[in-house]
């Protein structure tokens, strides 16, 4: 008599089906995790700035000046920066103000 035996395993079809899924799964994931690092720096950037100009309001309260453009005497006060002055994540630079206005010069990344 006739004997059916059972194969055990994956057909080839399965398996193609199954890489164009992760396949497909990866197309969409990849741009999505590798662009979110260029935004949050950026995002960093205008976070430092706004702390940076609240600092100078505050320098201008109790000194009655705004400080100097490149910030000298107000980073080295650890009672306004207490870890020192940031840079800029995206492009590492120094930030600046204008000493009449109090707000920061460039960063418009």
């Amino acid at each position: 008599m006739f004997r059916f035996t059972t194969k055990t395993g994956f057909s080839l079809l399965e398996l193609m089906a199954v890489v164009a899924v992760v396949g497909l799964v990866a197309l969409i994931m990849v741009p999505r995790l590798s662009g979110s690092d260029d935004s949050s720096e950026v995002a960093a950037c205008h976070v430092y700035k706004g702390h940076i100009e609240i600092q100078a309001e505050l320098w201008r309260t109790n000194t009655g000046s705004w400080p100097a453009a490149n910030l000298a005497a107000i980073g080295a006060d650890t009672n306004y920066f207490p870890e020192g002055l940031p840079t800029c994540p995206v492009d590492g630079s120094a930030y600046t103000i204008d000493p009449a206005t109090g707000l920061v010069v460039g960063h418009t990344h």
